[in-house]
């Protein structure tokens, strides 16, 4: 068995019209399919029964022998199979309680894809073509594929803006552990400095989305001006789709250059488990707290960690590390966000982030040491204070 790791290497590509309609209609097919199978077996489920990915492939012939769904047959049947088990996986990290009960996918918000396994697309020199297509894609190769790279899916998507990409998924030989190092780094996250590193180095926070946000608001107030349903407004959408594409393009390179740089200098990588999902509750921090990814930026970390034999790890939300004092070990009682540097009772002065990033550094390779996080003033639920993280196998 192969153990070279899967990545998908995306690209934009720019369809022509007969190629740019096949697609659509294959990706309302897909979404067609999708929530059917999802009805039947949610009725199915209300029945206390069991429907499996082979009793949906089953309906999906069916399906495509009635009038009324005949239209199923003008498209690659594959993209149709893909869906089915794309729920199928849905409702196996329902069952494994990973995940909520499967929703229906909606034609304005749901994300406009279909995939195509190996029967269903030809990739030879250089040049990809679907099934049901006469011509190959008109691909933008911006970076190689790895030499001799031969792709097990390929993805086709459209983005809100409009804009189409394709996803080839492939072994990439390229992808090995790199040399051990014996650096550690802790990382303190924050909305002042995106980043602050236990070494004392502060990376500045982008703020892309309030760069932007003058040019967002105003194309938002465009959109609110037309008449619903029109043409007018359709294009007034796409034009914010646009605003919100390129803030989410510069952060996602910015968040990939640095998380690249982290896996390649550190051995090990300590991380505080933000609970994100809670903090975007705050109304005034909300916008802000999107905007830095914090999220995205621990995913990237963790699955290029796994890639290149790094380790991450993440301590407790609740370990107070910028409220401890990295040289004597002395508990303050409180430290207001306010609160930059502060000067503790053994004469040391602190930057509060540096503190805290050295805290957490001190914190994760206990972990590495004795397996246990020390938390010697306070104790979470659990009693852990940091742990171990197993990232799955993520797509760049």
């Amino acid at each position: 068995m192969s153990t070279h790791v899967k990545r998908a290497f995306r690209y934009r590509f720019y369809p022509t019209d007969v190629q740019a309609a096949e697609l659509s209609r294959t990706f309302g097919c897909v979404r067609k399919v999708y929530n059917m199978a999802l009805a039947a077996r949610t009725e199915a489920w209300a029945r206390q029964e069991r429907v499996n990915y082979n009793q949906t492939s089953a309906m999906l012939t069916a399906w495509k022998k009635t009038e009324e769904l005949a239209y199923l047959n003008e498209v690659s049947s594959v993209p149709l199979q893909q869906a089915l088990r794309h729920l199928q996986m849905a409702f196996t990290h329902f069952f494994g309680r990973r995940a909520k009960y499967p929703r229906f996918k909606s034609r304005k918000t749901s994300r406009r894809s279909a995939e195509y396994t190996i029967s269903a697309f030809r990739f030879r020199d250089g040049k990809l073509t679907l099934a049901k297509m006469t011509g190959p894609l008109a691909v933008v190769w911006s970076r190689p594929l790895t030499e001799g790279a031969k792709p097990s899916t390929v993805t086709v998507s459209q983005d809100s803006a409009g804009r189409w990409f394709v996803s080839l998924l492939c072994e990439d030989p390229g992808v090995k552990p790199l040399p051990a190092r014996g650096n550690a780094v802790g990382i303190d996250a924050g909305l002042e400095h995106l980043l602050t590193l236990s070494t004392g180095e502060k990376i500045a926070n982008p703020r892309y989305e309030r760069r932007d946000r003058a040019a967002l608001a105003r194309e938002q107030r465009r959109l609110a001006k037309k008449e619903k349903g029109s043409a007018n407004r359709a294009r007034a959408r796409l034009k914010v789709a646009k605003v919100h594409a390129r803030v989410a393009d510069r952060r996602r390179d910015t968040l990939h250059k640095i998380t690249t740089r982290l896996v390649r200098e550190n051995q090990t990588i300590v991380v505080e488990d933000l609970a994100v999902r809670n903090m975007v509750k705050n109304r005034k921090l909300a916008r802000a707290i999107s905007d830095a990814a914090w999220s995205e930026f621990r995913r990237m970390l963790e699955y290029k960690a796994q890639w290149y034999g790094r380790e991450v790890i993440a301590v407790d939300r609740w370990f107070p590390s910028s409220r401890l004092c990295s040289a004597c070990g002395i508990l303050q009682d409180t430290m207001p966000l306010n609160v930059r540097t502060w000067t503790c009772d053994c004469g040391t002065t602190h930057d509060r982030d540096v503190n805290a990033a050295n805290n957490l550094l001190a914190a994760g390779l206990a972990v590495t040491v004795c397996g246990a996080g020390v938390r010697p003033q306070r104790r979470t639920p659990d009693g852990q204070s940091a742990t171990k993280q197993k990232p799955s196998r993520r797509e760049p």
